[in-house]
């Protein structure tokens, strides 16, 4: 890739990643609309480093606190608020690790498609801003149950079709279910690290079994950019979350899924 692609695509991937629009919907309209070589696999692992530092580096401290508590849950049989976000967060994750390794195959041949793409784009962009209009904002993430829980991980899964924004539909879950905006969001972005580091994992293996000459320098662009965009990303979006809400994401879903059907049908 070119060095305004590589700019281009990792600052997109670090802003997607934890805005409720759709990262992988983003990375590839890119090739489809502009006729770029795909980003390639390389790349996927750099971007994904990048925003597992920032999600990592901003919530350092609740993850500490979280991952202590939980050791100390196994060993004294007993839960504290911080343990049992540990243990929601692993049980929220399952059903996408589930849905990957059942789905992956089916949704690569199938649904990564332009029509695919702005259908959910709209979709479940009207369904984030219904969760926010009519859902109440009373509960906090330490009140999560299994029920609440297993909700939000079914919801993640579905964040396997491109389009559909893995944060979107988990905050629009949780906002259903009457969390707040923040900690809806706070808990939305706790459950992205299991998931990205799981990612990044296995598109490590794969790139170091396929032998492939990669571009280090483009590589280490890739992690800086998405990293730094994702970070200032999140920090921005807790910082303006109550005072504007969903409707602006929504608003941009709508228009971006309009300009997709015109650009399929048209």
């Amino acid at each position: 890739m070119l060095w305004y692609q590589i700019v281009f695509l990792a600052v997109i991937q670090g802003l997607t990643e934890f805005l409720p629009i759709s990262s992988s919907a983003h990375l590839i309209l890119p090739a489809q609309l502009l006729d770029w070589p795909d980003q390639g696999l390389a790349f996927d692992v750099a971007v994904h480093v990048g925003t597992l530092i920032a999600i990592v580096s901003y919530f350092r401290r609740d993850i500490m606190q979280i991952i202590v508590a939980w050791c100390v849950s196994i060993k004294d049989k007993q839960l504290t608020p911080n343990s049992r976000l540990g243990w929601w967060i692993i049980l929220a994750t399952l059903p996408a690790c589930v849905a990957g390794l059942v789905f992956d195959s089916f949704i690569e041949t199938h649904l990564r498609s332009l029509e695919v793409i702005a259908y959910t784009t709209i979709g479940f962009g009207v369904l984030l801003w219904l969760s926010d209009r009519y859902g109440t904002t009373t509960k906090t993430e330490h009140e999560l149950g299994v029920k609440s829980v297993l909700c939000i991980g079914f919801a993640q899964a579905l964040a396997l079709i491109p389009g559909t924004s893995r944060s979107g539909i988990t905050m629009t879950a949780a906002r259903f279910m009457g969390f707040s905006r923040e900690s809806a969001a706070r808990f939305s972005f706790l459950l992205s690290i299991p998931l990205i580091l799981a990612a990044g994992g296995l598109k490590s293996i794969e790139l170091v079994s396929s032998n492939m000459v990669v571009d280090w320098e483009g590589i280490f662009m890739g992690v800086v950019l998405s990293a730094l965009s994702a970070y200032f990303c999140i920090y921005l979006f807790l910082k303006w979350l109550n005072t504007i809400g969903f409707f602006p994401f929504f608003v941009y879903r709508l228009i971006l899924g309009l300009v997709l059907l015109g650009i399929v049908y048209l």
